[in-house]
């Protein structure tokens, strides 16, 4: 399978059948195999009829229907999952995308990119409920993270099949796709593709995505930068305050026995002591932290790295290729050789 469409939709009945047709279109003019996953996020418009009748008229389609709404995330997870193309694309269902961008994206990802992203520059949306959130989303993930990438929210995105199987989403992720990529070391550049308005249906979104983006981008944030060494963060933090804490003890400590200052008046006294107890607690925490993110990684031999190509595994390939074919031809030598004890009788 060379191309694997992934589209997550929700209540979006009256535009699947026009999605598919445009789909359709476009893929023929990419010419190549593909296959189109619909993955229905516990629709109750109809759109799981619509989407079995397209499955009955298409071979290419392949639907799957969650039991409930789980999210958009949870929808582009098994999207991926159940991917068998090389190259996996993404869109929304609301026919805001244009599926004619595919082609030219995919051309975009052949010249040595990882992920290309859609920049929906001239968005098609209302201001202040969609596109106002949505830049203001846009400039935190991008004031927080490394990729530079003007909108996040497009789920217009084509990429390397290894790449999108390698992900792993949950909670509300998919927004985070180019920075969760990127920390996986994949080479990303972001297109200008159409937008249009939405005709049918109405939108998921509005101005509480702002908030729910600051909550998930700090979970981004922390486990791109510390799943792996949570005593970086909260010890360092610890220390700091056991250090603090410290030197405001010891102040004190050298005013009382020199000047004989008395410290049963001095809220500094127990703000000192609360640095100190507190500095432990944070160190104890990254610790336990360290305790858990080694089990995490063990138990599910959940790599730490991303592995773009192993050249040592082809050498050793061809050694073994050599090795075996010596060891036939020793094989051979051997088995037209008499056995000593057998030719003298």
């Amino acid at each position: 399978m060379d191309v694997s469409v992934v589209i997550p939709v929700f209540n979006e009945r009256e535009n699947l059948r026009p999605l598919h047709g445009e789909l359709t279109e476009a893929m023929a003019r990419l010419g190549r195999r593909y296959e189109v996953i619909y993955v229905d996020d516990g629709s109750v418009d109809g759109t799981r009829d619509v989407l079995r009748r397209i499955h009955s008229e298409d071979a290419r389609v392949r639907v799957l229907t969650f039991r409930r709404n789980f999210g958009q995330t949870a929808a582009v997870a098994a999207g991926f999952r159940h991917a068998r193309g090389e190259i996996v694309v993404t869109l929304d269902g609301d026919l805001q995308n244009d599926p004619a961008d595919i082609p030219m994206m995919v051309a975009k990802l052949e010249e040595g990119y990882d992920l290309v992203s859609g920049w929906r520059r001239d968005r098609k949306d209302d201001f202040f409920l969609r596109r106002l959130p949505s830049l203001i989303a846009n400039w935190i993930i991008r004031l927080t993270t490394n990729v530079r990438v003007h909108d996040y929210g497009c789920m217009l995105k084509v990429f390397r099949g290894d790449i999108a199987r390698g992900l792993r989403l949950y909670g509300e992720m998919h927004r985070f796709i180019p920075a969760i990529a990127g920390d996986m070391g994949a080479r990303i550049v972001e297109v200008e593709v159409h937008h249009r308005r939405r005709v049918n249906g109405t939108s998921k979104y509005g101005l509480s995505r702002v908030v729910r983006v600051v909550l998930d981008l700090m979970t981004v944030k922390f486990l791109s930068m510390f799943s792996t060494r949570p005593i970086h963060v909260f010890g360092t933090f610890g220390i700091g305050l056991v250090a603090a804490g410290t030197v405001v003890l010891a102040w004190l400590g050298g005013q009382r026995l020199l000047f004989g200052t008395p410290l049963a008046s001095r809220p500094l006294v127990l703000l000192a002591i609360l640095f100190v107890v507190t500095g432990m607690q944070f160190v104890t925490l990254g610790l336990l932290g360290e305790m858990l993110a080694r089990t995490y990684h063990e138990s599910q031999g959940k790599p730490i790295y991303a592995m773009a190509e192993d050249l040592i595994a082809r050498q050793d390939a061809g050694a073994s290729d050599l090795g075996s074919g010596l060891r036939s031809e020793s094989t051979t030598a051997s088995a037209s050789k008499p056995v000593a004890g057998v030719g003298s009788r």
